[in-house]
């Protein structure tokens, strides 16, 4: 630690933390707890479009927080569009204003920003609104939005710097597009909108955009959401497009020309086809670019310190206590190598971090079954393995999987959606049918999904399942009664909580053998 342990009264700081954001903020205040002199050091570099935004990171300000309550405002739509059939007398034409939206949810963004700066003072965290480079060997050089400059030294950093949305490197799109840090606090309703991208912050996006009355097109290059159960992700496609949403397929953009200026103005958009020569145009009024995030790691001076990354992504690669190849640095979040880009992750390696440096704690964090959900229309929760990474981690033969349309009893009085909501588990048949794979399709996917994240880690089986009695008539009932598996071609069920409370296996056999056969819920 160059004579660290013998001399810290040398340093500024005990701990300088590069990044705002919920991991850094988590690593910061736990740090503070053990009576250590902590410092925060955040900033903002503005869009393309110059947005910028307060301390708390990407979930607080442009992801997490903001997307979820305008899916929530999309859900309600559809909830008063419901309410007629529950008696409530709605106007037929129902009208969404964007403008009132989006001030009511910067308003309460704006007061969590405030909320982590009194937090930070209360718990002695020094933070200053600065860019922060190494300049060299536990030195660092701190830049104000005014450009004046500090040298600050500490004894261990941590670097909790996130990500930022990726440009397309075409021409128009930094002049003319708008990225996930522009549309939550964008000032005009985006009108008729393109979203390029299949990552699940292009479908949310998508998603709660059509659900308030937008008409959008997702213009997608090759797969939905790489990475999740594709099972899952292509019932959530085939769901958006049933719901007015549009896919372009294995098309990508290559120049955006501004034919009208305004707000929204208008925009021509031409594209080129990933298996030919084939182009396309088409006008809209706000592009919106989700293709995917780079890690802030570049501009930081990591090389002056000699902290290893991977070229290509960026990303640093860390050992299991987040250590970099440099002693006396860590990273935590989404900068990390192969590990999960979820908030809560960040939150329990920054917090457990700073118990093992300075409260004797031996606790590593867990990044095995971290459970997630998508927020599109119809949610999506998962936890473990998806079938594909089943079956290559145990073989075909080592797996069965169990499976289950269902129909929330709350969207059987407005008669919509029967049969989209979807059920299904992934067992190793080796290891006593262990449930390795969560995933469900319905409302409050999210919910669901967390109590059954703590049921993996405790080892759940598909027997301790089956002996589990359902809470009646709710959604999550259904995997207590799962019974059909993918590997036996049989009558399939359809579960309706507003049964008997058991599957309702259905009369109409032809209907379901043609529904097996277009969406191959079979082994071939």
């Amino acid at each position: 630690m160059n004579g660290a342990e013998e001399l810290p009264e040398m340093y500024d700081y005990d701990l300088i933390i590069i990044g705002g954001g919920s991991g850094g903020l988590a690593a910061a205040k736990e740090a503070a707890r053990f009576n250590k002199r902590v410092m925060v050091l955040d900033f903002v570099t503005p869009t393309p479009l110059g947005t910028r935004w307060g301390l708390g990171g990407t979930c607080v300000n442009v992801g997490c927080i903001p997307k979820k309550l305008m899916h929530q405002a999309a859900l309600l739509g559809q909830a008063l569009r419901d309410s007629r059939n529950y008696g409530w007398n709605v106007e037929e034409t129902i009208k969404h204003d964007w403008e009132r939206m989006t001030e009511a949810v910067q308003n309460h963004i704006g007061s969590l920003n405030w909320g982590y700066r009194v937090a930070l003072r209360e718990k002695k965290v020094t933070y200053e609104n600065a860019y922060g480079q190494f300049v060299g060997p536990h030195r660092i050089k701190a830049t104000n939005n005014k450009g004046k400059e500090k040298i600050y030294s500490a004894e261990k950093f941590l670097i909790a710097t996130g990500e930022r949305p990726r440009y397309l490197g075409i021409p128009g799109d930094k002049e003319y597009c708008i990225s996930s840090d522009d549309l939550f606090s964008l000032p005009y309703c985006p009108g008729k909108t393109l979203v390029v991208g299949a990552s699940y912050v292009a479908l949310e996006c998508a998603g709660f955009l059509a659900g308030i009355g937008l008409d959008v097109t997702v213009m997608v290059r090759s797969i939905l959401l790489r990475g999740f159960d594709q099972d899952m992700a292509n019932k959530i496609g085939e769901h958006m497009e049933e719901h007015g949403v549009k896919f372009i397929r294995q098309f990508v953009p290559i120049k955006v020309e501004q034919i009208e200026a305004g707000m929204p103005g208008r925009l021509r958009v031409t594209a080129k086809a990933t298996n030919s020569d084939e182009t396309i145009e088409g006008e809209y009024n706000t592009v919106l670019l989700a293709i995917g995030r780079d890690a802030c790691t570049r501009n930081i001076g990591l090389e002056t310190v000699g902290v290893e990354i991977n070229e290509k992504t960026g990303k640093i690669p860390v050992t299991d206590e987040e250590q970099t190849n440099v002693p006396y640095v860590y990273a935590i979040g989404d900068i990390l190598e192969g590990k999960p880009e979820l908030t809560p992750v960040a939150i329990q390696a920054g917090r457990l971090l700073a118990q093992r440096l300075y409260g004797g704690s031996t606790v590593k964090c867990d990044y095995e079954n971290v459970p997630t959900t998508v927020f599109t229309p119809l949610e999506y929760g998962a936890c473990g393995l998806s079938e594909e990474k089943a079956v290559e981690k145990f073989g075909e033969e080592n797996i069965e999987i169990y499976h289950s349309y269902f129909w929330p009893l709350e969207w059987t009085i407005p008669s919509r959606d029967n049969n989209k909501c979807y059920a299904k588990i992934v067992c190793n048949i080796k290891d006593n049918e262990r449930v390795v794979g969560f995933h469900i399709l319905g409302p409050n996917a999210g919910e669901v999904t967390q109590g059954f994240a703590a049921a993996l880690k405790c080892g759940l089986t598909k027997d301790q399942l089956d002996s589990t009695i359902g809470i009646h008539p709710v959604c999550a009932e259904v995997f207590t009664t799962l019974s059909v598996t993918k590997r036996r071609k049989e009558e399939f069920s359809c579960f309706l909580p507003g049964g008997a409370g058991t599957p309702i296996f259905c009369p109409w056999r032809s209907w379901f053998e043609d529904l097996w056969t277009r969406t191959e819920l079979h082994h071939p």
